[in-house]
């Protein structure tokens, strides 16, 4: 199953799952209506949940439900009734990402997403986690609230939109109309995977640049694009390589941004290779970093943090 269609599955059966659980016995009818697709289609999707559970699989390992007369029940396995225990790389892995997200502008489920997080991190505890809370920088700007609900309802229904959009790389604003089929949030921006008409093909768009978004009253049939986990980064011959030596602390760097390469030495460092093609931000990052990050290579770019660090410092009257 292509991995756009199979996130879409998901993203529904986390919608309608916890709903029917708490109204058992809804009728598959008003159900289809609800979340506006076909009955067949529900009943489709919940037949997915027959074989869904975890390990070895015996009669209080699966999910169970039950389809008669039109109405529906869900019992979830008993494993969903204990409480979650991670491993501390889990809830570390599970912090940082959660992390990330919530550094995302105009997400709707922030305060949410805000409180689960500040549970997470008194359960991890200082020794755990050191200075990382602080180091997770929000990103600035980004789309306004209404825009991104817009593209994330237009995916979920599949309706096709006419979108004003501003390109950077053109400077130029256009008018164009899309099937978008995935929204997600990475590396601080909110990412729109959609079949542009105009070009008749597969493009993804910043957010943060569609000006607006006007439904055409037109539906599409999903193409099944690849959404969250696809690469963000475009290799090209502009490509600056930068290596940076990580402290413990700073070990999150390598699994926030894109790598291309890690390496750790004995000393529990890591040696983490990043493409780029702006210095800019990479200094803004081993500057913030302080002494938990090293640059290895290029020059270039340790010059740069060092006359980044001297202007900083002179804002607060410091001299060098």
């Amino acid at each position: 199953m292509p991995a756009g269609r199979a996130a879409e599955r998901l993203r529904r059966l986390l919608v309608w799952v916890p709903y029917v659980v708490r109204h058992p016995g809804a009728r598959v009818e008003e159900l289809a209506q609800m979340f506006h697709v076909s009955e067949d289609e529900l009943l489709s999707e919940l037949n997915l949940l027959f074989v869904s559970g975890v390990p070895p699989y015996g009669p209080g390992d699966l999910i169970d439900v039950q389809v008669e007369e039109g109405r529906v029940w869900i019992d979830m396995a008993d494993y969903f009734a204990r409480p979650l225990r991670l491993s501390r790389s889990e809830a570390l892995a599970l912090y940082l990402q959660g992390k990330a997200l919530l550094g995302t502008p105009g997400l709707p489920e922030a305060g949410a997403l805000e409180s689960a997080l500040g549970k997470l991190e008194a359960a991890l505890g200082p020794e755990t986690l050191g200075r990382l809370a602080g180091l997770v920088e929000a990103a600035e700007g980004g789309p306004p609230a209404e825009t991104l609900e817009a593209l994330r309802r237009s995916a979920a229904g599949h309706r096709r939109l006419e979108i004003e959009y501003y390109s950077a790389s053109r400077d130029s604003t256009s008018t164009r109309q899309v099937d978008p089929e995935e929204v997600f949030s990475a590396m601080g921006n909110w990412y729109v995977v959609a079949w542009d008409h105009q070009a008749d093909g597969e493009r993804m768009f910043r957010a943060d640049r569609v000006k607006s978004a006007r439904e055409t009253g037109e539906r599409f049939e999903p193409r099944g694009l690849a959404g969250a986990g696809r690469p963000l980064y475009t290799r090209s011959d502009q490509d600056v390589r930068v290596r940076l030596l990580l402290a413990p602390a700073a070990r999150w760097v390598a699994e926030y941004y894109d790598v291309e390469a890690v390496a750790e030495r004995p000393d529990g460092t890591l040696e983490a290779t990043l493409p780029t093609k702006h210095l800019a931000w990479v200094e803004k990052l081993v500057a913030r970093l302080g002494g938990d990050a090293k640059v290895l290579e290029p020059d270039e770019l340790r010059q740069g943090v060092a006359d980044l660090v001297r202007r900083t410092l002179a804002l607060y009257g410091h001299k060098s």
